[in-house]
C-alpha cells in the first residue's frame, strides 16, 4: 500500500514528538515508513525544524501547500481553532488528501476523502507540544 502523510504541529515541536505521532498513526493502519510515498503540510511549516530534519533523515520531499488550497479540501474533521491559527480548517487531513492525488493528466483535482485511512491522529508529547498526522491511501 502506498500512503501519503499529512503533518501538522505546534511551532518548534521536537522531532521526537513528531516521530512518535507518525509511528502511532502508522501502527493504527498497519503501515510502515516504507509505505510512505508522499508527505505534506501547510506552507507556514516550510521552516519547521522537526519537519525538515525528519524529511532529511527519511529522504522525503515534503510538499507545503498554502492555506487557501488546503481550505478547499473537504475533510471529515474541520476545526475552527486550526482556521484561526492557520487560515484553513484543516492542515493534516487536507495535506494528506492533496498529497495522495495521482499526478496524472485527466485526473480530477478534487481529493476523495474516502482515501483518508487515518483521520487527524493527535499526539501530545512529554514536552507539551502537539503533532497531528493524517494518512491517505494513494490510489493505484
Amino acid at each position: 500500500m502506498k500512503i501519503a502523510l499529512g503533518l501538522g504541529c505546534d511551532r518548534n515541536t521536537p522531532l521526537a514528538t513528531v516521530k512518535a505521532a507518525i509511528d502511532q498513526a502508522l501502527a493504527l493502519c498497519q503501515a510502515s515508513l516504507d509505505d510512505v510515498n508522499a508527505v505534506a503540510s501547510i506552507d507556514l511549516k516550510a521552516d519547521e525544524p522537526a519537519l525538515l530534519q525528519l524529511a532529511a533523515e527519511q529522504g522525503w520531499n515534503i510538499r507545503f501547500y498554502p492555506a487557501q488550497e488546503l481550505a478547499q479540501v473537504d475533510v471529515p474533521n474541520p476545526s475552527e481553532t486550526v482556521r484561526k491559527h492557520t487560515g484553513t480548517p484543516s492542515v493534516s487531513e487536507a495535506a494528506a488528501l492533496l498529497a495522495a492525488q495521482p499526478n496524472t493528466p485527466n485526473t480530477p483535482n478534487t481529493p476523495d476523502k474516502t482515501n483518508l485511512i487515518i483521520e487527524k491522529h493527535r499526539h501530545r508529547g512529554l514536552d507539551g507540544r502537539n503533532a497531528t498526522v493524517s494518512i491517505a491511501r494513494i490510489p493505484e
